[in-house]
């Protein structure tokens, strides 16, 4: 007991394994997917190990369904693909085989070793390549947090259990495997998912997993920008993304993520446009209903957008070219962390630039305006725009009377000119060998 308790103080490798039965953590073979089932059943009867690993294992445990199961085996790829009549192995650095039974496809990796002294780091700690096989142990070792190391053996009903992940459960905290400081070093991206995962599953930091986040946070502007936008969207789209950006502001991460958020939530409609974009997304997520990455990141960068967008007006600059530029100047300081797709800044420059439209309810622009392809999307942030105080409901009671409305309530609904009126071009004079009009009959 007692060395158990030095180990885990001090971040050492724990030693030992625990085989847990089911009466003691109550999870039966019944709770896996039949294809799941399937896989370790095959794996087993061709002399190899095979268990349910990771986040499935855990939030089995925890009562909610996960969404998928990933089976680790001391099987090689090349030998699991010739097991199965549908199977591929993917991967370049660290190959795994993709199973497909019924609908359903599930991911078998080899386990995988953990060496930080033949890892191969950069100047800062952060590992580089790591990707060789190993033993279960190994494997357990090399994973972030003591909840994600669980086995669950399908055939013994036993969960394994290297690192008190069970016990961390039941105290529900989520504690780093290791040394924190080299566990963050050897990958930042661990910190984001700390507080993604504490957020979502409702577990606490353990304090000597938090304590240092604050101060390794910098190291977030090293990992590379598409695999902090996928760990990004993943925490805006987990259902509980509200809970995770308060979290990133209490531990200090927010900086190095989206680095206008602070400004954002300084504002105060800013944070509240924020804050209802954060629980309608979560409300979408948890009942199922499709979320737009989109909108979302169009939300949270819009008051820097409306920032920049008056501070270019004030400066004498005409409004559409100052949106323009606005918006060129949040996404260049975004992208540079976020490496947003240029397929969500396109849509989202479409949501913003279609706004200053909805100011417009005369003459044929309306309806030039709902047969948009991208109107829906910019009326429902027109709609956060005025549940959040920052435009009149009245506009957005209008459009959404006008855009269901028949042809003659449409007609009657209109707004009248108010602008100065086009003047006619007058016809030119013709020149003086023009032939002169034909005199009119009498």
């Amino acid at each position: 007991m007692i060395k158990r308790f030095i180990r885990r103080v001090f971040g050492l490798p724990a030693n030992h394994m625990e085989r847990v039965p089911r009466e003691k953590h109550g999870l039966g073979r019944d709770a896996i997917t039949p294809a799941a089932s399937k896989v370790c059943a095959v794996l087993r009867d061709a002399g190899f190990s095979a268990y349910v690993v990771g986040g499935a294992v855990r939030d089995l445990l925890l009562g909610i369904q996960p969404k998928d199961f990933d089976i680790a085996t001391d099987a090689r790829p090349e030998e699991v693909k010739p097991l199965f009549r549908r199977a591929i192995i993917i991967g370049r650095r660290f190959r795994l085989v993709h199973v497909m039974i019924g609908g359903e496809t599930v991911e078998v990796s080899t386990f995988r070793a953990a060496d930080p002294d033949t890892a191969e780091k950069d100047e800062h700690g952060r590992v580089l390549r790591d990707n060789v096989f190993g033993t279960q142990a190994e494997d357990a070792r090399r994973r972030d947090f003591t909840v994600n190391a669980l086995y669950f053996d399908p055939a013994t009903e036993e969960v394994v259990d290297f690192h008190g992940g069970l016990a961390d459960l039941k105290k529900r905290l989520l504690r780093v495997i290791g040394e924190p400081r080299e566990r963050y070093r050897e990958d930042p991206v661990r910190m984001l998912r700390g507080v993604r995962l504490a957020a979502k599953l409702g577990l606490a930091l353990e304090s000597a997993t938090r304590a240092p986040i604050r101060e390794l946070a910098p190291l977030m502007e090293r990992v590379p920008p598409a695999r902090l936008f996928d760990e990004m969207l993943k925490l805006l789209l987990s259902g509980h993304a509200s809970a995770c950006l308060r979290q990133l502001r209490e531990v200090g991460l927010h900086k190095g993520l989206l680095p206008l958020l602070d400004v954002i939530l300084e504002q105060p409609l800013g944070e509240r446009f924020v804050t209802l974009a954060l629980a309608q997304t979560d409300e979408r997520v948890l009942t199922g209903r499709p979320v737009s990455p989109a909108f979302l990141f169009a939300a949270l960068l819009w008051h820097e957008v409306l920032a920049a967008w008056k501070a270019r007006q004030a400066r004498g600059e005409r409004s559409i070219p100052a949106l323009e530029s606005a918006m060129d100047e949040v996404l260049d300081t975004q992208c540079a962390k976020l490496a947003i797709t240029r397929k969500l800044t396109a849509t989202m420059r479409e949501a913003w630039s279609m706004q200053p439209r909805f100011e417009q309810r005369s003459g044929g622009r309306p309806y030039r305006l709902v047969e948009a392809a991208r109107f829906r999307m910019a009326y429902d942030f027109l709609a956060l725009r005025a549940a959040s105080g920052e435009v009149p409901a009245e506009l957005e009671e209008w459009w959404r009377s006008f855009q269901s409305a028949d042809a003659e309530t449409r007609k009657a609904m209109l707004l009248p000119e108010t602008g100065p009126r086009k003047r006619r071009r007058r016809r030119r004079k013709k020149g003086p060998g023009a032939p002169a009009a034909a005199p009119e009959a009498v």
